[in-house]
């Protein structure tokens, strides 16, 4: 079994797959390689999966370890029979990884952990003062799984959550006791949502209809002074709405696990405002990745075996 991982990063993948999938071969495989090997398994690791690299490599199935498969043709795969499927973030402990780091960029901002570090090397003591996230209002875009362990975290600082998601209320039956109905949103509402928000949560997955989702308007729909966060994928949020919106002090600060363009340049302009930024590892955790690896190579190993696939991408 020979498992091609495409894309430089996340290299705790690698030792997750092969503690897992002792019996597979993994190889590094680069976009840019003029004669990648053919591989039984494709696995992108923040890389864009065309049909090309699809005919270079023939695999058998393209697998990610993780739940967001917007890297990958999938029209192209269809057209050519390969099977795409992902892990779930609710079975894995991946949510609840996400959500913690949601919090961490959250608690981070209101409490200006930034300026507190500049006070340590100057010798200040009792300074800068932060906000309490007690009692905040709080919007979360999304409902799924991570949205639903970011909801329960919140509700324990005792921030007034509101919950925006796709679907109605009744469709998310997870939701129940943590949101009541009155502060629950339908996406198209998410304006409606933001007249008090004063802080916005991004947890949904990147599609057609959210790309763009968060920009200069719900911005302005938004208190002055807010922060964003964003934990789900970068272009949810229009980039150049968002440092016009931390350059007027529109928004406070925001706390982002996630960039446009992944690694991110250390010269971004972002940079040089109040961000709070990590490289994309909400999910990496030691305990998630065992569960993640395991359910790949559940997932994997069926396909050998002639077995249905789980979780194959829409």
């Amino acid at each position: 079994m020979l498992i091609g991982l495409c894309g430089s990063g996340f290299a705790d993948v690698r030792r997750a797959l092969e503690a897992a999938l002792p019996e597979a071969d993994l190889v590094g495989i680069r976009v840019d390689e003029e004669r990648p090997p053919p591989v039984d398994v494709l696995v992108p690791l923040g890389a864009t999966v065309d049909g090309g690299l699809m005919d270079a490599t023939r695999p058998r199935v393209i697998q990610q370890f993780g739940v967001g498969v917007q890297g990958v043709d999938v029209a192209a795969a269809r057209a050519r029979e390969i099977p795409v499927a992902y892990v779930p973030a609710g079975d894995t402990g991946n949510a609840v990884a996400v959500a913690e780091m949601a919090m961490l960029h959250v608690l981070a901002l209101l409490r200006r952990y930034r300026d507190a570090q500049r006070s340590i090397s100057a010798g200040r003591v009792g300074e800068p003062g932060g906000s309490m996230l007690a009692g905040k209002a709080v919007t979360v875009v999304g409902t799924g799984a991570i949205g639903i362990a970011l909801i329960g975290r919140l509700n324990a600082f005792e921030a007034v959550t509101t919950a925006v998601g796709h679907r109605g209320y009744q469709d998310y039956p997870a939701l129940t006791g943590l949101v009541p109905l009155e502060r629950y949103r339908s996406i198209e509402e998410l304006d409606t949502a933001l007249a008090g928000t004063e802080v916005l949560i991004v947890c949904c997955p990147l599609t057609e209809h959210t790309r763009g989702l968060i920009g200069a308007e719900q911005f302005a729909a938004m208190p002055p002074g807010g922060w964003l966060i964003n934990v789900g994928r970068g272009p949810i949020v229009d980039y150049h709405a968002l440092l016009d919106a931390l350059r007027s002090d529109r928004l406070a600060g925001a706390g982002l696990d996630v960039t446009w363009d992944e690694p991110i340049d250390p010269a971004d302009p972002l940079l040089d405002e109040n961000v709070s930024l990590t490289p994309h590892i909400g999910g990496v955790t030691a305990e998630s990745y065992r569960s993640m690896a395991l359910a790949f190579a559940a997932n994997v190993r069926k396909v050998f075996a002639g077995q249905p696939l789980s979780h194959l991408a829409d």
